[in-house]
């Protein structure tokens, strides 16, 4: 195997770790971000259900 062969296999498995590393971190700050916007939500009460615990006619 020459130089060049060895060289190229190792740019081409850094450029791969380096692309994996990038997405690793963009995936870490999306999941910060969507954390944060979820601590940020105001306390809201519970929406009531639409029908639950009421009585429904279901005569013909």
């Amino acid at each position: 195997m020459d130089l060049n062969s060895i060289m190229a296999t190792q740019l081409s498995d850094l450029q791969q770790t380096v692309q994996m590393s990038v997405l690793q971190k963009a995936l870490n700050m999306n999941t910060t971000a969507a954390v944060q916007l979820l601590n940020q939500m105001p306390e809201q009460p519970q929406a009531t259900h639409p029908y639950k615990g009421s009585v429904i006619d279901v005569q013909v």
